[in-house]
């Protein structure tokens, strides 16, 4: 039908070709990208075969971009708030509180484990190198091990949980149970014997035998700034934040903590006060402790529960982020196996060098001082007041350190920020041992301002454990924690834990087997102060030389990963490409 009505023959054999009906076309948008097929002048239509007019030259448009698919589209950058974005601050400021509860708790136990121990009961001051060498260092190296198995066998969440929940539930018997039942647990009267059979050459030991209930208070009190702080804190916030947002709020992180210094330092006066006004017949310690270690309890609580939010609301956000990196599998190592593989890294060397020095120096200074701090302040209550207002001047004094050491890594980098607590102790220290061993000289000066020489020598032990503790808290610990951030996941984990656990006691230890050799070789603590102060000065410089090689590597592993923190900018290699 199309061919006879398209050529129909007429007169003289002539055929008209006659036009062909219009079909209606639809109308179809052109794709996108495509540019739409244009016929030629006075050429032939695609869809009839009738010449087409000469139309009008037009200038040619240029083709539409192609669009991109609504998943190819590039996310908004998300608002920030003072220079971050807000999942770093749902990361921040929640650990900040998690800091704040564990000092809050660090700050009272410390202080109480100090007046348990050294004012019980046929013990002293010097039962204190004997705790941290015996018992404190083999608990350390106890948990260690445990550590290490259980975090081949539990997840980061569940090894947090099992580490922090003994310490709650330690804490909480100890003054519900433990302590009003101590003359029921501690072997008073075998002691008493065992001590005039042994002699006072012995009083150390038997009085850790006679007080253990207590002696294992201190021995908790001591691994909890180990496990807890060290461990558990500072492992969970270098696995959740970058490098350069921990040189931005580590050093802030004890502004919030140092806050808690001074409340809890205030809250270990006040309960002080309390049990002075108690009337006679009233078990003062009792009420102190059921107070105390309740605070304790209910901050163990606060920080399990802001860990758990964090795990649910924060970490998964974070996964997702770096689902796209590629991660090496996690090699599961025996802890004879890690402990090799941890000691062929110079890198964890000098690590460990810094805590060990850092244990040793404080120690060195921390148990003479204590010494003359008992001999000032006999009774409990005055011993406790001091400490309250002791850790109230180190939270003060650390907060404004705070401050100063975000601007001192901003303005100088880890380096110069490593060298500030060494060259801090050996100063402080060398004046304390300069007066303990001149007191003699400077008694008629120190009589005119009022005070004796034990009393002087009182208050620059605790200047300098004030200045020493808060440039650790504001600059040593937060450039500790940073030095793990760049490295793999499983040295930094079981580094971590060999450091910060083994390490730590091992210093103070260390310090205390010092003490304990200078006085059975010397006869007495204070003729052996020089050599004390001798020995300082050679720790120092091994911690300084130290801090240097680990800087040289720290810098170096900061270029090999590209992770700097500021003040450090990084090295641009240029691209032979380009």
């Amino acid at each position: 039908m199309a061919s006879l009505l398209a050529s129909k023959p007429l007169m003289g054999g002539l055929r008209v070709q006659r036009q062909a009906p219009k079909l209606a076309v639809p109308a179809v948008a052109p794709r996108v990208g495509v540019v739409p097929r244009v016929a030629p002048k006075g050429g032939v239509s695609g869809l009839v075969g009738r010449p087409l007019a000469p139309k009008p030259v037009e200038q040619k448009r240029p083709a539409p971009a192609p669009q991109a698919s609504a998943s190819d589209a590039p996310a908004p950058e998300p608002k920030k708030f003072l220079g971050f974005e807000p999942l770093t601050w749902a990361k921040i400021l929640p650990l900040g509180a998690m800091f704040f509860c564990i000092l809050f708790n660090y700050t009272i136990l410390r202080d109480t484990k100090d007046v348990l121990v050294v004012t019980a009961p046929g013990s002293g001051a010097e039962i204190i190198p004997f705790l941290k060498t015996w018992v404190n260092l083999p608990m350390a190296i106890g948990f260690t091990v445990l550590y290490s198995a259980l975090s081949n066998r539990l997840s980061n969440e569940a090894l947090f949980y099992t580490c922090i929940i003994p310490f709650i539930l330690f804490f909480g018997a100890f003054a519900a149970l433990m302590y009003p039942m101590r003359d029921v647990l501690h072997p008073t009267e075998f002691c008493k014997d065992l001590l005039e059979k042994a002699g006072p050459r012995f009083a150390g030991p038997i009085a850790i035998l006679r007080n253990w209930t207590f002696c294992l208070f201190y021995v908790m009190a001591e691994l909890w700034g180990s496990v807890v702080v060290s461990v558990l804190f500072w492992g969970f916030a270098n696995q959740i934040t970058t490098v350069e947002e921990a040189s931005q709020f580590y050093p802030l992180f004890g502004l919030g903590a140092n806050v808690a210094l001074i409340f809890s330092g205030q809250a270990v006066k006040y309960f002080s006060m309390v049990r002075a006004g108690l009337p006679p017949g009233v078990d003062g310690w009792g009420v102190s402790l059921n107070g105390l270690m309740g605070m304790v309890v209910i901050g163990g609580l606060l920080i399990t529960a802001i860990y758990f939010s964090l795990q649910r609301l924060v970490v998964p956000k974070l996964k997702s982020l770096r689902e796209g990196k590629k991660k090496k599998p996690k090699t599961k190592m025996s802890v004879g196996e890690s402990f090799r593989f941890l000691a062929k890294s110079s890198y964890i060397r000098d690590m460990a060098t810094l805590v060990v020095a850092y244990g040793i120096s404080i120690n060195l200074v921390e148990v003479t001082w204590k010494g003359k701090l008992k001999a000032q302040f006999p009774n409990p209550n005055d011993y406790s007041i001091f400490m309250g207002e002791f850790s109230t001047a180190t939270g003060t004094v650390t907060f404004t350190m705070m401050i100063l050491s975000r601007w001192i890594f901003k303005q100088f980098g880890w380096g110069v920020a490593a060298l500030i607590t060494p060259i801090m102790l050996l100063i402080t220290g060398l004046l304390f041992f300069t007066l303990v061993l001149a007191g003699d000289a400077v008694k008629p000066a120190l009589a005119a301002w009022g005070m004796t020489p034990l009393y002087a020598a009182v208050l620059v032990g605790a200047a300098q454990n004030v200045f020493s503790k808060s440039s650790k808290y504001s600059l040593f610990d937060p450039c500790k924690e940073m030095a793990y951030i760049p490295l793999e996941d499983e040295v930094k984990t079981k580094g971590k834990a060999a450091i910060d656990v083994i390490c730590n006691p091992l210093g103070k230890s260390g310090g205390a087997l010092i003490q304990q050799f200078m006085i059975i070789g010397l006869g007495s603590l204070a003729a052996s102060t020089p050599y004390l102060g001798a020995i300082l000065c050679f720790i120092i410089v091994a911690w300084i030389n130290a801090a240097a090689s680990l800087n040289k590597q720290f810098t170096a592993l900061q270029e090999e990963t590209g992770m700097y923190i500021t003040g450090e900018k990084p090295v641009k290699k240029d691209n032979p490409s380009s």
